[in-house]
């Protein structure tokens, strides 16, 4: 209510009653910048009695005005029963108290004000009256809320960064089976409601990781098949981002019917069927719609990523942050998955080109001869290893071997100039010091660009037995073993091929029966842990034990004792003079060998002839049943398990018995015996070949195969 005793030269204010300071109180209130009033306070309600000149500048209006607009005011606290009562409660007790209002303006415009409100000392029997300072808060509030987008903007790029590194640190392992099921699973605890990745080869297919090319996965469904059924209601637009014809992410509809064996349909079902009836066990995402971004490589797209949204908007539900992490996540897929398809084609050309280049088992008239061959199988790599094994003439045997540096095709096309080079020169010339020297000469010109080193050898047939010529450039030395003594070949040396002075010498030694020599590369020997001649004096002290009477035997106990874990590329040539008193001391050769092989189709074939070997030294009939059961073992280990296989073969004085472990502690599988299957007939054919069974070990299982002797192949084969 207002004073109707209020005097207008005081501002509106109630006439003092006597005192000139009171009056000089008064004005000053009115003149005053901050916006003020003094207040009625009657049963826990204000009423506006005065405001001075800066509150109508302020807010656009008097005291008329402010009388206006109390209704709303006090409805608004009627609404909000906690500020009602800390007003009252705080009227009642005296006390000072600053609520916060929303106040119109005189244009009708609302701003948020901070009331200061405090009560005016008055005697018994005078009114109670309390004076207030307004404080418009929308400078502060506009600061305050700019600070808090810059704090929430700074909040989501370092959220957006690290899942980007998270995202690096997983696809750092390419070789990680689960590193795409892994990042789906960090963007859907982060981002979206539900992930996945699918790869494009030769159709589209669901990926948990970044395997090494087209075609070595499970193939997906085509999409070009004929259209049939009900008349589509959507385009084609995965199919559409898959051929390049769109490149930013598209909805898709999970309900809509799309042309039957297109894209679009296969990618709806299956994320229809993920989203509905998650694998992982969390709840389901919620959502018809997905978003679909392309995984695009240097020239295609190699694959899409799928989202669902947390909420059923397609695109339009996924924040700007949370989109750029999604892109920025495929097309990072997109590179690693490219640079690793890069690497396999590189890889397995060079491979092939490397293999190609290397000789079948070679047989020599009169001695004994065993070689082997394997890239690196920790980092797959390719090197310039190779060997060589020549009938330069009836009576005379070449034996080759050297190392190019590198780990690439350059390496594997050098290392096949070479040894092409040194193989003609070796029939035209012989002798190995002059074969070297034209070969220097050759390879100066030219300019291969890779260095090698190489021993080269000839082994003559005399009447008295074999006499051994070599010279080396800059390889390690051949390993002479004569009953029980190692010695290293260290005579005729000389510099890398390419770099020799002009002059090679040659030295020789007269091999009596019996007399073993080892020609092999630094893989055999060299390890991160041990130096050189650590690995010389491991070497020769592992020949010099073994008993084996035969070249294979003697290669293969080399292997397991020095080479189950290899850290380079290895090659090996062990060449025996045959003894006639051997099979009078067949009980001195071992009865046990063991192999350990990587997790590869390859050793499938290494598995086989092994047991081929084994069996011709071990006299051990049924070669061809042995080779057949370990064929179908080392396959289930291969395709079934994980880690490096282990192989071991036993003579049981009745038989043979083959022991093959895996790091996969689940029971062997039973195929069918598909015929286009690694293997062919599955475990059927070691039941009919083989007593067997399993059993768990320290690091999977073992699965062992007691050779029958008499059973009959199955045939067919």
């Amino acid at each position: 209510m207002v004073n109707s005793h209020a005097d207008p030269m005081s501002g509106g204010l109630p006439a003092p009653t006597s005192s000139v300071a009171l009056d000089l109180h008064a004005r000053a209130l009115a003149a005053t910048a901050v916006p003020m009033g003094l207040f009625e306070a009657r049963d826990a309600v204000l009423t506006a009695v005065w405001v001075n000149d800066a509150f109508e500048r302020a807010v656009g209006y008097g005291l008329d005005g402010a009388h206006e607009r109390e209704p709303a005011i006090r409805a608004e606290l009627a609404r909000d029963t906690v500020r009602a009562t800390q007003l009252a409660q705080a009227l009642l007790a005296r006390q000072p108290f600053s609520p916060t209002f929303e106040l119109d303006r005189g244009d009708g415009t609302r701003f948020v004000c901070q009331v200061h409100l405090a009560p005016v000392p008055t005697a018994l029997d005078e009114p109670e009256y309390w004076v207030a300072a307004f404080q418009d808060m929308t400078e502060r509030l506009s600061h305050d809320a700019e600070q808090a987008a810059l704090v929430e903007a700074e909040r989501r790029e370092r959220r957006s960064l690290g899942l980007i590194a998270q995202v690096s640190d997983l696809l750092m392992d390419v070789d990680d089976p689960h590193a795409l099921r892994e990042i789906a699973m960090v963007l859907r605890h982060a981002v979206v409601g539900w992930a996945g990745f699918f790869l494009n080869d030769r159709g589209l297919r669901a990926a948990d990781g970044i395997d090494g090319g087209p075609g070595r996965g499970h193939r997906g469904d085509a999409f070009r098949t004929p259209s049939r059924g009900p008349r589509p209601d959507a385009p084609d637009v995965v199919q559409m981002l898959l051929d390049g014809e769109r490149d930013r992410p598209v909805d898709l509809a999970l309900d809509a019917v799309y042309a039957c064996g297109s894209a679009s349909e296969w990618l709806a079902q299956h994320v229809r069927t993920e989203v509905l009836h998650p694998t992982d066990g969390r709840p389901a995402a919620a959502g018809g719609r997905a978003v679909v971004f392309p995984v695009p490589g240097r020239r295609r797209v190699l694959g899409l990523m799928a989202v669902v949204p947390r909420d059923d908007g397609g695109l339009r539900a996924i924040e700007t942050s949370a989109m750029t992490i999604l892109e920025l996540t495929a097309r990072r897929v997109g590179l690693v998955l490219d640079n690793a398809r890069l690497y396999d084609r590189e890889h397995r050309l060079a491979e092939t080109l490397q293999r190609a280049m290397l000789p079948e088992q070679a047989e020599v008239d009169g001695l004994d001869v065993w070689t082997y061959y394997a890239p690196n199988s920790e980092n797959v790599q390719v090197g310039g290893d190779w060997y060589d094994v020549l009938q330069i003439a009836p009576d005379v045997a070449g034996v080759v071997i050297g190392d190019v540096v590198g780990h690439d095709v350059e390496a594997a096309a050098a290392m096949g100039q070479l040894r092409s080079i040194v193989r003609s020169y070796t029939f035209d010339i012989t002798t190995p010091g002059p074969v070297l020297e034209r070969v220097d000469q050759l390879v100066t010109g030219m300019r291969i660009p890779r260095s090698a080193g190489l021993v080269l050898s000839t082994l003559t047939r005399r009447d008295e037995g074999w006499r051994l010529e070599w010279s080396r450039a800059g390889h390690l030395p051949v390993l002479h073993v004569r009953d029980g003594v190692a010695t290293e070949l260290r005579d005729a040396g000389g510099a890398l091929i390419g770099f020799g002075d002009g002059v090679r010498t040659t030295s020789s030694l007269d091999l009596v029966e019996g007399d073993v020599l080892v020609y092999y590369t630094d893989g055999l020997i060299e390890r991160r842990d041990r130096g050189l001649r650590e690995g010389l004096a491991a070497l020769a002290g592992v020949a010099s034990r073994i008993t084996a009477r035969d070249a294979a035997g003697i290669g293969e106990e080399l292997l397991s004792r020095l080479a189950d874990h290899p850290e380079d590329d290895v090659a090996v040539v062990v060449v025996r003079v045959p003894d006639p008193r051997d099979h009078l001391e067949r009980a001195r050769s071992p009865r046990r060998r063991r192999w350990s092989l990587p997790n590869e189709p390859a050793s499938i074939g290494r598995a086989r002839h092994a047991v081929v070997r084994t069996c011709q030294a071990w006299e051990i009939p049924d070669a061809a049943n042995a080779e057949l059961v370990v064929s179908e073992l080392v396959a289930n280990a291969v395709l079934h398990g994980f880690g490096h296989v282990s192989l071991q073969l036993y003579d049981t004085g009745d038989g043979l018995r083959i022991e093959v472990e895996d790091g996969n502690p689940a029971p062997p599988v039973s195929t069918d015996g598909h015929p286009g299957r690694v293997g062919g007939f599955g475990m059927q054919i070691v039941e009919r070949l083989a007593d067997w069974g399993w059993r768990q070990s320290r690091g999977g299982k073992l699965v062992w195969a007691k050779v029958r002797p008499g059973a009959l192949p199955p045939t067919g084969r």
